[in-house]
């Protein structure tokens, strides 16, 4: 079987996120129990070649041993009483030959996914349309991943005036940006905005996302949206469109439906929400990749996708780099995976000159959140929350979002009985009859964790306001789990 480069491997196993390869920074564990795995199911594990990084090794003739004059078959008829102990099968360990990181140090790689697909090479230069930056502590054993909207802008560096962050890639490669083109000019503008070294790339195009989820993944990557998207604008193959459509609910996609849903931006929440689904996107293919069967389906098929995808990636990073970081990736728990995403609590939106829209960073927040994902802190108390959100001096509104009268009133005392403001209560416009949960509008994030905490449900339910349904900082929707909350206490027997 061909030996593949290690860059491609590594990104094999862990990619086919959202056009980017964010996946194969933390995801290279998946390679490693598949051979664990597969080891306990019998399988010779050499067919699973994990050794795909080793060089070729010239292959020798092996010499002819004379044959023993001696051809009586031995007989080994154990004495009365004695009991013979199988010798131990040796444990082959899938990682033996797989180097470690030679230098430790904590390093930012910026990742991206551009505009490129077979058979449309006029473009000198594309944008890119998904960035994201991924935060590596070797030590600590962590990953930060922070996404980043296209349309946030930003000063580049060589231009007098601001542009959205997605033309650095292209103003780069266009210029023949020194040190690197497009990606240098990318890594260049991030650090110049948020103060953020980059210090390594890695830029891929949609044919990568498809042929790796095609491959790893024949029978579709399962996705859960939330709501109804319809898209009759689409961008399709060449350069017009088409319509799509994704009901909600729980679904199996391909890898064209895939790529579908993590790119339209056809949501309220626009660019944000698209962020959100590729990060979906990123955990629902660790999932499926974790099966035996991906793997082995993928051995199979390394010629055709090194074929496939050895135009379609750049990268600074050197070939040992991708191992070792590829070896650390598996050692990582995925609690120490952290996630976000730059959306309207840290930005502004706006227009451009020209009238299109455009996202003004608030750079003081998006440093806290980078702060946040990069650096993460131990969980804070109660105490400790309602320090941070005193600090915010947040407004509050409830509303109901149940069929059961006066919820919101009641929250709302309750509320009151633990030393927390409400301006103003409501009702939702169409009740859900959903769970509590706590909508952020303007960034007051502390402010929500604390009502999170203090309501005693997880910050999993803390969504981005974006339907400009309350003029107040943060509200709270009341569900019909509410009520244990509500009741006043049992007097003991």
């Amino acid at each position: 079987m061909r030996t593949i480069p290690g860059w491609l491997f590594f990104i094999v196993v862990g990619a086919s996120v959202v056009a980017t390869v964010a996946c194969a920074v933390i995801g290279y564990g998946v390679a490693q129990q598949v051979a664990l795995d597969a080891a306990d199911a019998g399988i010779d594990t050499a067919m699973v070649s994990f050794d795909l990084f080793a060089q070729q090794q010239p292959t020798s003739t092996p010499t002819a041993t004379p044959a023993p004059t001696n051809t009586a078959a031995p007989t080994n008829t154990p004495e009365p009483g004695v009991t013979f102990t199988p010798a131990p099968t040796a444990t082959i360990d899938p990682m033996a030959d797989i180097p470690e990181l030679a230098d430790p140090s904590r390093r930012t790689i910026l990742l991206m996914g551009i505009d490129e697909r077979t058979g449309f090479t006029d473009e000198q230069a594309y944008r890119s349309d998904t960035l994201m930056l991924v935060h590596i502590d070797p030590i600590q054993k962590r990953v930060g991943i922070l996404s980043i909207p296209r349309d946030m802008y930003v000063s580049i560096p060589g231009f007098t005036q601001n542009q959205r962050i997605n033309t650095a890639n292209y103003s780069g490669d266009l210029n023949d940006y020194p040190g690197g083109g497009g990606p240098a000019l990318a890594a260049e503008t991030i650090r110049d905005t948020f103060g953020i070294r980059v210090d390594n790339y890695v830029r891929i195009n949609f044919d990568v996302f498809t042929v790796l989820v095609d491959t790893l993944a024949p029978n579709g990557i399962e996705v859960c949206p939330t709501e109804v998207i319809d898209d009759p604008k689409y961008p399709d193959e060449g350069f017009g469109t088409r319509a799509i459509r994704f009901e909600p609910g729980c679904q199996r996609l391909d890898a064209e439906r895939l790529l579908q849903y993590a790119r339209t931006r056809a949501t309220q929440g626009g660019d944000f929400d698209r962020a959100r689904r590729q990060q979906e996107v990123l955990k629902a293919a660790q999932a499926e990749f974790l099966s035996l069967g991906g793997i082995t389906n993928f051995i199979g098929q390394i010629p055709t996708v090194y074929s496939a995808l050895s135009d379609s990636i750049r990268t600074d990073l050197t070939l040992d780099e991708l191992i070792g970081l590829a070896r650390l990736a598996g050692e990582i728990p995925q609690e120490n995976i952290t996630t976000g995403v730059i959306d309207n609590r840290y930005v502004t939106l706006a227009k451009d000159p020209t009238g299109a829209d455009i996202l003004i960073p608030n750079i003081g927040a998006v440093r806290g959140l980078i702060q946040e994902i990069f650096n993460p802190q131990p969980p804070k108390t109660l105490a400790e929350l309602r320090i941070l959100a005193e600090q915010e001096n947040a407004t509050i509104a409830v509303y109901n979002s149940t069929n059961i009268g006066g919820l919101a009133t009641q929250t709302r005392d309750w509320l009151a009985s633990q030393q927390v403001n409400v301006a103003s209560v409501g009702n939702m416009p169409v009740p859900d009859e959903g769970l509590l949960r706590i909508r952020d509008y303007t960034g007051k994030r502390w402010t929500a964790r604390y009502l999170a905490a203090l309501m005693g449900i997880p910050e999993e339910r803390i969504e981005v306001g974006s339907d400009g349904l309350v003029s107040q900082d943060i509200l709270v929707v009341v569900g019909t789990d509410i009520q244990p909350l509500l009741a006043p206490p049992t007097a003991a027997p």
